[in-house]
C-alpha cells in the first residue's frame, strides 16, 4: 500500500488527472492486470478481487470529481460483474463497497471532495498574519496533506496539525506530512478553541457553518482562512489573490456581525 500511495504522489500523476478519461482506463487496466496475476500466483478469487479493487479505490483519489473518482473506483468490479468472469457469491461483491466507504466515508461525502491545495495557494499570508513560533495552526480536513505542505511553506516554524475522517486517507497525510501532526476525526465535532488558525478548503455551503464555530470557539485574535470560498454575509479581514482562480479569504475572530 506504502508504495502504491507513493506512486499515486508522483509527478506523472497530475498528468493522468488532467487527460480524462486515461486516468480511468489506466486504473482499470491496472485492476485486471493485478486481478490475473494474482489469479496466476495461487491467491484465492475473493483477495484477488479484494486487491485489485483497492488498487482502484486507491488510485481514485486522482479524480478531479466525485463522479470520476467513482467511475475509477468501481470500473474493474463492475466490469469482472458484467462479464460474468466467475460465478460469485452474493457477499463477494461487498468487498469493493466496504472498501469504497472506508475512503469516502458517507458522513464525509457531505462535505468538500478531495481538491488538493496548490501549493503556492497561500503564499502572501504570513505577511498579513503574523504568528510567533511555535503557533498552533490546524488543517480541517487535510486529506492527503497539501493543504498542510502549502501551510508549512508560509509558516514553516509553526506546529502544523491535520484532521481527516477518514483514515485511509490520515494514514496517506501523515506519510507525505511526517512533521505534522495528523489525526482522524470529524472537523465540525472537534474542539477549535486551541488553534491560532484554521485552515479549511470546504464547500461553499459549508462556509457559513465553519465561521459560525469559528466565531463560537476560537479566541479572540485567532484566524480562520478558507481557500477559494468566502463565508457570505461576513466581513472577511483580508482577500489574498496569489492564485487568480483561487481567493483565500481570511477571517479574523471575533468577526463582523453578518451583514445585513
Amino acid at each position: 500500500m506504502l508504495a502504491v500511495l507513493t506512486i499515486l504522489t508522483k509527478p506523472w500523476a497530475r498528468f493522468l488527472r488532467l487527460t480524462w478519461p486515461l486516468p480511468a482506463v489506466f486504473v482499470w487496466g491496472a485492476g485486471w492486470a493485478l486481478f490475473g496475476g494474482l489469479l496466476r500466483w495461487g491467491l484465492s478469487f475473493e483477495w484477488a478481487l479484494g486487491l485489485a479493487s483497492t488498487l482502484g479505490m486507491v488510485a481514485s483519489l486522482l479524480g478531479s470529481t466525485w463522479w470520476r473518482r467513482l467511475m475509477m473506483a468501481l470500473g474493474f468490479p463492475l466490469s469482472l460483474l458484467f462479464t460474468q468472469a466467475a460465478t460469485l457469491p452474493a457477499w463477494v461483491w461487498l468487498l469493493p463497497l466496504l472498501v469504497l466507504l472506508l475512503i469516502y466515508p458517507l458522513n464525509a461525502w457531505r462535505d468538500a471532495p478531495l481538491f488538493p491545495t496548490p501549493l503556492a495557494a497561500l503564499k502572501g499570508l504570513e505577511t498579513l498574519v503574523l504568528f510567533a513560533p511555535g503557533a498552533l495552526i490546524l488543517d480541517a480536513g487535510c486529506g492527503l496533506g497539501d493543504g498542510l505542505k502549502a501551510l508549512r511553506g508560509v509558516y514553516p516554524q509553526a506546529h502544523l496539525q491535520g484532521l481527516e475522517w477518514s483514515w485511509p486517507l490520515r494514514a496517506a497525510c501523515a506519510l507525505r506530512c511526517p512533521w505534522a501532526q495528523v489525526r482522524q476525526g470529524d472537523i465540525w465535532q472537534a474542539d477549535w478553541s486551541g488553534y491560532d488558525m484554521v485552515y479549511l478548503f470546504q464547500r461553499p455551503e459549508s462556509m457559513p457553518r465553519a465561521l459560525a464555530k469559528a466565531h463560537a470557539e476560537l479566541k479572540p485574535g485567532a484566524w480562520l482562512v478558507s481557500l477559494e470560498f468566502e463565508a457570505t454575509g461576513f466581513k472577511p479581514f483580508a482577500v489574498l489573490r496569489t492564485l487568480a482562480d483561487k481567493p483565500v479569504w481570511v477571517y479574523r475572530m471575533p468577526s463582523a456581525d453578518p451583514q445585513l
